[in-house]
């Protein structure tokens, strides 16, 4: 199937953007070529949001540097080395690449040589989805065919896929990602072999990388193909040992109550769902991928959270909460109310709506003030010491014991 020769009316509005244009002219102007490549184009054709908009241009990178500067855009050099620069126009950032060739590859980084052959440049990208361009006028320029794989969501590889593992064996997530956003079907064989064949190679790879397109993985809106393919190919037990023979056919769960319930998708609640909720597992995890320190902190807040019981009442699940973390508690039902996606027993919808219940309530729920300070007891005549700090405790838990009704004066009384 060939590519249109221009992207529509509707998919080329982001072309409009007055910055862009700016780009354009100015390096058109220089007497050098400038498309823009990748992911922009892609997601034009499929009519998906477009986040950055990457350029490719004959000019190397200096001389891309010096008209674009002349012609009032701020530029900085993000990657020079390797053709990179990113121009600032009109607020907004773009970054152009000189079209290149590798050399030499390590696996993870090649040395590049400059050209002006669209094709050489497109045959270094990885899949050929992503060897798509088009100018500022929207014509959409196509040298290995890649609108064929893209109109049949077929996540493919350009040319050998060992070969392109061996130029950068990142390359291995980044297909399992693309094709929780973009695939349908079964993944392509070669592909999916060469990237079993070579998983043991992820090892070398920078935690920050494997996290980064992990989580991007599972941000995506339907990730349960992905992540049966992932797990077949023996992929995630190299990336995240904490999974295996754990339960990843929840995320398929997990997904369905999503969409029955519309939740927003949740990176980090997927990844909850094919680990288990053990706090030192949690730990090592979250520093081998080094993640941040709120999903490191969530992630151990929800280890550590206890599951109401499914009778429990509002009164109960109310101490429950201002026990414990909420938003861990959040979760371990939401896990909870997945687990019972699609189950066909008696009790099953009316246990179900009782999870679905609690949820609501923990959603809306306010936690309240403790209406007493040391300083009150102190007023009241008590001294100062650990006797003052044990009398407030055993306050604080009457006051809950009383489902949160008892009043300052009542508690003073006490």
């Amino acid at each position: 199937m060939n590519a249109p020769e221009k992207l529509s009316v509707a998919q080329a509005k982001f072309l409009r953007d007055p910055g862009l244009q700016h780009v354009f002219e100015s390096i058109e102007a220089a007497g050098g070529q400038v498309r823009i490549n990748g992911g922009a184009v892609r997601n034009a054709l499929l009519g998906q949001t477009i986040a950055d908009v990457d350029l490719s241009t004959t000019l190397e990178p200096p001389r891309t540097m010096e008209v674009l500067q002349r012609a009032g855009v701020k530029v900085v050099p993000t990657g020079i080395d390797h053709g990179t620069i990113t121009a600032v126009s009109h607020g907004k950032g773009f970054e152009i690449t000189t079209l290149r060739e590798d050399v030499t590859t390590d696996g993870r980084h090649a040395a590049v040589k400059f050209g002006s052959d669209w094709t050489a440049d497109a045959l270094r990208r990885d899949f050929t989805f992503n060897a798509l361009y088009c100018d500022r006028h929207g014509r959409l320029y196509d040298p290995l065919n890649g609108y064929a794989d893209l109109v049949a969501r077929r996540i493919r590889f350009i040319g050998d896929p060992q070969a392109r593992i061996s130029e950068d064996r990142l390359r291995i997530l980044r297909f399992f990602r693309f094709f929780a956003w973009y695939g349908k079907g079964r993944p392509d064989a070669e592909a999916l072999k060469a990237c079993a064949g070579r998983k043991q190679e992820l090892a070398s790879l920078s935690a920050e990388r494997i996290w980064h397109e992990l989580k991007r993985l599972l941000a995506a809106p339907v990730p349960v193909r992905a992540m049966l393919w992932i797990r077949t190919a023996g992929v995630l037990d190299v990336i995240l040992p904490e999974s295996s023979k754990w339960g990843a056919d929840l995320v398929a769960r997990l997904s369905g109550a999503e969409t029955a319930l519309g939740w927003k998708h949740d990176s980090m609640l997927r990844l909850m769902a094919i680990i288990p909720p053990r706090t030192d597992l949690v730990k090592g995890l979250s520093t081998r991928l080094k993640l941040s320190n709120h999903e490191a902190s969530r992630l151990l807040n929800w280890a550590n959270a206890a599951l109401a019981d499914p009778e429990a009442s509002s009164k109960d699940l109310a101490r429950l909460l201002y026990g414990g973390n909420a938003a861990a508690l959040i979760d371990r039902l939401k896990l909870e109310r997945a687990r019972l996606e699609g189950a066909q027993g008696s009790s099953d919808a009316a246990l179900r709506a009782a999870v679905e219940a609690k949820i609501r309530f923990a959603e809306n729920w306010k936690r309240p003030d403790f209406p007493l300070k040391g300083e009150d007891l102190l007023a009241a005549g008590m001294a100062p010491g650990p006797p003052l700090g044990k009398a407030l405790a055993r306050l604080e838990k009457l006051w809950i014991e009383s489902d949160f009704t008892l009043s300052r004066r009542e508690l003073l009384g006490l």
